[in-house]
């Protein structure tokens, strides 16, 4: 008797346009001229591969995901260049149900896209990072969000310093290893998961940092993994 064989999976996997791919982020330079800065870094910044609309309250950045954090990254970096403490706060999505209607099934096969390479600006950063993989699960297969989470931390070890922290995971190095740890991971866990969040604040110029102490002051760079996922849950 032979042996049947399975055939591929042909579907077309999902595309940014149908699982809902964007971005929202503020700036808040600690400076009296901060509106000056704010405007500046997103003036620098080239819109050609990005949809962007600012309000009162943050900036939407629309397009595929690496177009995306690429975007992100450059106005970041355009601020921090100013040399003042800058806070920012960043939120990716990548997913349905979310900014699309979700008619996608939930075995619907997900595209790997892969996180851009970002330059390395010369400017420190730390950030508190947190991921949410909203896995509802399928017919007969539980949701494990905690899995996706495991897998991304050990993703985003391999680009930044990765320590536990209170409800968040701490990250530390350059701008673009921050940032690029946060996207790699985020898009690591959205080949298995629907509809994955990530949520990341990040400082740069911090005035409580000594010029003279590595990137990861006062933390365990080495930490276990098992108190990183706490921390990012």
């Amino acid at each position: 008797m032979s042996t049947p064989v399975t055939a591929p999976d042909r579907r077309p996997a999902a595309t940014a346009a149908e699982l809902g791919v964007g971005a929202r982020f503020s700036l808040h330079p600690a400076s009296d001229d901060a509106v000056r800065v704010i405007l500046d870094a997103l003036a620098r910044v080239g819109r050609e591969d990005v949809t962007v609309t600012t309000d009162d309250v943050s900036t939407l950045v629309r397009g595929s995901e690496s177009a995306v954090v690429r975007y992100v990254h450059d106005v970041l970096a355009a601020a921090g260049r100013h040399g003042v403490h800058v806070a920012a706060h960043v939120q990716l999505s990548r997913g349905c149900p979310g900014e699309v209607a979700c008619a996608l099934p939930d075995d619907v096969v997900l595209s790997a896209v892969a996180a851009p390479d970002l330059p390395r600006t010369g400017l420190r950063a730390a950030a508190h990072w947190a991921l949410y993989p909203l896995d509802d699960g399928t017919p007969g297969h539980p949701g494990d969000h905690m899995r996706a989470i495991e897998q991304a931390i050990a993703v985003a070890r391999a680009r930044a310093s990765v320590s536990a922290s209170h409800f968040v995971t701490r990250l530390d190095g350059d701008l673009a290893d921050v940032l690029g740890a946060v996207a790699d991971a985020w898009l690591a866990a959205a080949r298995h998961v629907r509809h994955v969040v990530a949520h990341v604040t990040i400082t740069l110029h911090s005035p409580s940092w000594d010029p003279g102490t590595p990137s990861a002051a006062g933390t365990d760079a080495s930490g276990a993994a098992s108190d990183a996922t706490e921390g990012t849950r």
